[in-house]
């Protein structure tokens, strides 16, 4: 099914994107699925037969159409939020842009971070400040949605805990990004101020994941384009990790619940650090106005439109590059 939460005359609800296009409404169709996208997956083994039931002879009077709704991202509120590291294209490249060679360890095992799960946005207008528009950045994703506990997983444990995948745009702000990642502490204020998801989350019954020994590959391609020109295109399953290796690694340890996100890390060619090449110029960054278009076969068509916002910006002595004097 293709998963959606979406905004109907004020209220929040949940539901599926037919093959027609248009809405179905869980909440008008059957009050037992007046639940929240997290509940949902959580009580997955007795809610979502009912969802499939409804989807089958649902009445006309539980369709919306897609004008009459405003789409949210389908997991609007994770109950957390991790970024992987899996194409070596991407990798490769970016590290090269910036002067550094391949690092070996990306061979070795797969690394996630955490993202902030309390700035996601779904389709349509994503709000940035001044400094975030100082070589403001696309990256282009698949993200997984767990569906079941995992804790020191197998691949198979890991793979079965898959619920579904959704396009994921993680927006970075090079120039933030930069200053802090001299530091070695990992990305956060060139990461932390938005992440799309969207526009669907879809479940793994319809996907066509091919089974092999290190976890199931998404076959699928993967494009972005900014104001109707296409910039990237990738496929999914060059990942170099399978989010089955991903998710054994992740779960060592440490207890992982329904509803978390965890990205694929960017595809080859998926961001504009990679496309701007070795002098990083300044001739691709995003600017306000842009209109950026992800797609992934399979799981939709997520459209955000970049968007100034006003704020108070940060001091300049926090902000420029180069050395500082150590604060009194």
């Amino acid at each position: 099914m293709k998963l959606v939460t979406f905004l109907h005359n004020g209220q929040e609800r949940i539901g599926a994107v037919t093959g027609g296009g248009r809405v179905l409404d869980f909440h008008a169709g059957d009050k037992r699925l007046a639940v929240d996208m997290l509940t949902l997956i959580r009580r997955q083994d007795a809610l979502m037969p009912l969802a499939r039931a409804l989807a089958a002879e649902a009445p006309a009077s539980a369709f919306l159409e897609v004008g009459q709704v405003t789409f949210l991202a389908p997991v609007p509120r994770p109950v957390s939020m991790r970024d992987g590291y899996a194409f070596r294209q991407h990798v490769a490249t970016a590290r090269r842009n910036r002067g550094l060679e391949m690092i070996p360890e990306f061979d070795l095992f797969p690394v996630t971070y955490f993202t902030n799960h309390q700035a996601v946005a779904g389709p349509g207008p994503v709000e940035v400040l001044d400094h975030h528009l100082r070589r403001l950045d696309y990256e282009l994703e698949v993200a997984a949605v767990l569906g079941r506990p995992l804790k020191n997983a197998t691949l198979a444990q890991a793979d079965e805990a898959i619920f579904g995948f959704m396009v994921m745009n993680d927006w970075s702000a090079r120039h933030l990004q930069m200053e802090e990642m001299k530091l070695s502490l990992g990305p956060c204020k060139g990461k932390d101020f938005a992440t799309s998801l969207g526009p669907w989350l879809v479940t793994c019954d319809e996907l066509p994941l091919e089974p092999t020994p290190q976890g199931r590959v998404l076959r699928a391609r993967m494009t972005a384009s900014v104001n109707g020109r296409l910039l990237s295109d990738g496929e999914a399953a060059s990942m170099n990790w399978t989010f089955a290796q991903i998710l054994q690694r992740t779960s060592y340890g440490v207890q992982m619940h329904p509803g978390e996100v965890v990205g694929s890390g960017t595809v080859g060619t998926g961001c504009l650090l990679e496309l701007n090449g070795s002098k990083v110029t300044d001739d691709l960054w995003l600017k306000d106005g842009d209109f950026v278009v992800m797609e992934v076969q399979g799981l939709g068509r997520l459209e955000n439109t970049v968007t100034r916002a006003e704020g108070i910006d940060l001091p300049p002595e926090l902000v420029a590059l180069g050395p500082r004097s150590p604060l009194p």
